[in-house]
């Protein structure tokens, strides 16, 4: 196994690295704008480093071809919109159609195991996971938004994953998840300090393929609660932007300053390495309480996960007011204050 780390360590180096030499070149650049977290200029695309990894792991350890090339069908293609501009539903339908391959030929066993262990029938089982894999793909696509948080919950979440599928005895999936997590490592190298940015040829990929893995290696209910809170932090932050940007009836597809972590990093000044490094700690620990609750069973799981959820809340309540605090107080002059500096001079 150490192979496959040190090569996904070294993919990711190299990947992230060609990316900061070609990017401009490629046409690969993230011009800021008054929503971005960055100012200058960046190559974009630094995740194709992780797609190689992925790739030869896969093939390598005899991974399944219904995991593989449907993840990596859309990562290519989101590593092409990393260049031009691919319309929303377009991404969108292909993204449906690559979970359905994946839910469809791949996780056959797990969805009859979830359902006999549920009662819940199968054909409702199946749209269910193709709905959270999609959704997935998209939410850690949208939860990448400051330098090294991509990374680092990645790096967390491929090793934790690894760690349950090679004690199951999953050799394919062992090796993909240990090599992305390499893989994630090595990207860290150059992405913690601005340098180039994972792209959505990355982040889409990694929340395809962790969804897809928690399923492949699910067979209950709780086993699907405790394996999709290895990046609870993300879910939990894009819930809460989610509900709160329905409440403002704002499109849930344009970009926004508006997660938890922008507002720590931009309006509160923190450092990105200080924010990406306290969500991988929050995800730590909520791994190790996940994992120590579910010797109890499916309720205490549960009721720890709506706890944080409304734990994140209070987290983004307490921030805007912070914000609003530190603001300046704009100064406004009405009519009357204008007409008496009119007679004043």
């Amino acid at each position: 196994m150490l192979v496959y780390v040190l090569g996904g360590i070294l993919a990711g180096v190299g990947g992230a690295w060609f990316i900061v030499r070609c990017g401009h070149n490629l046409g690969m650049i993230d011009k800021p704008n008054h929503r971005s977290s960055h100012s200058v200029a960046t190559p974009k695309g630094g995740g194709i480093g992780i797609l190689a990894a992925f790739l030869v792991a896969a093939l390598a350890g005899g991974g399944r071809p219904a995991l593989w090339i449907p993840a990596s069908v859309l990562s290519l293609l989101s590593l092409y919109g990393d260049k031009l501009h691919l319309s929303h539903k377009l991404r969108l339908m292909v993204q449906f159609v690559c979970s359905a391959i994946l839910i469809c030929f791949a996780a056959r066993h797990n969805y009859c195991a979830v359902s006999s262990s549920t009662g819940i029938p199968v054909l409702l089982i199946i749209p269910l996971f193709i709905l959270m894999v999609t959704a997935t793909a998209n939410y850690y696509n949208f939860m990448d938004a400051l330098n090294g948080i991509a990374g680092i919950t990645g790096l967390i979440a491929f090793s934790s994953l690894a760690f349950v599928a090679g004690k199951s005895g999953i050799y394919d999936l062992t090796v993909i998840c240990i090599t992305v997590a390499g893989a994630c490592c090595g990207f860290l190298f150059l992405n913690m300090t601005g340098k180039v940015f994972m792209g959505d040829g990355g982040s889409i990929l990694l929340g395809f393929l962790f969804a897809g893995t928690a399923i492949l290696l699910s067979e209950t209910l709780l086993d699907v609660l405790c394996y999709f809170a290895f990046i609870y932090p993300f879910y939990a932050d894009e819930f809460i932007s989610i509900v709160i940007r329905l409440n403002q009836r704002q499109s849930l597809f344009k970009a926004h300053r508006g997660h938890l972590c922008q507002l720590l990093a931009n309006e509160l000044n923190i450092a990105h390495w200080k924010v990406a490094f306290m969500y991988g700690l929050c995800q730590l620990i909520i791994i190790l309480l996940v994992q120590k609750l579910r010797n109890y069973g499916l309720f205490p799981v549960a009721a720890l996960e709506i706890l944080l959820l409304f734990l994140t809340g209070y987290c983004y309540v307490f921030v805007k007011k912070a914000i609003k605090r530190t603001q300046v107080p704009e100064v406004k002059y009405n009519e009357i204050d204008v007409r008496d500096a009119g007679r004043a001079s």
